[in-house]
């Protein structure tokens, strides 16, 4: 224990953790935002999203999506992890928002699918990448409103055939007015899934 607990001392003192919110370098045994930030991010009582996109966590997902921080990444899954009481039992896969790919290409990984993973292995179910794919390009939803949000993302999205009808649950980073979740559960429902449930880790009140 002594031993693991030096070599986590020396890995952080090479690369120490950072505060996905302010780029707080964090102390030994500090997992998460620092002190600071911590306190800021906000909680959404109802819906699908977990947080209140802004302030400190949307800087964290913003670092990560356009800045390549995926160092970010063990700090913003403190905050997924724990989305898993809503979902345990109740689905049989996790399927990740997918990026088209030239998106994907582009940036190297899919933030969805990355920041899924805890959540995927606390339930005890698969994650699924391959289920879901993105068919067309899609500019940022971020920088459309209202109708035109839900036209840029109309039948984006193909899933692959399940006749066993599993019970999914479609994760994303970021909710904004919803139209992205729902063109893609469209999309597995016509496919076959008995169900689809929708978690994101923030979302735009």
């Amino acid at each position: 224990m002594a031993f693991l607990a030096a070599l986590r001392g020396l890995i952080d003192l090479v690369a120490p953790r950072a505060c996905p919110g302010c780029d707080h370098d964090l102390d030994w045994g500090e997992l998460g935002f620092c002190p600071a930030c911590a306190p800021l991010l906000e909680r959404m009582p109802h819906g699908p999203a977990a947080y209140a996109y802004g302030g400190p966590l949307g800087e964290g997902i913003r670092r990560l999506k356009y800045d390549g921080r995926t160092d970010l990444l063990e700090a913003l899954h403190a905050l997924v992890k724990p989305l898993t009481v809503a979902h345990l039992g109740r689905v049989d896969v996790v399927v990740p928002v997918p990026l088209h790919p030239s998106r994907l290409a582009e940036r190297g990984y899919n933030q969805a699918a990355l920041l899924a993973e805890p959540l995927a292995a606390a339930l005890g179910v698969p994650l699924d990448e391959e289920r879901l794919r993105r068919v067309r390009p899609a500019v940022p939803q971020a920088s459309l409103e209202g109708a035109a949000r839900e036209a840029n993302v109309h039948r984006a999205f193909e899933a692959r055939r399940d006749d066993a009808q599993r019970r999914v649950l479609l994760f994303d980073d970021v909710r904004t007015t919803g139209a992205t979740l729902r063109s893609a559960s469209g999309a597995l429902y016509r496919s076959g899934a008995g169900t689809v449930r929708v978690q994101a880790l923030a979302g735009v009140q």
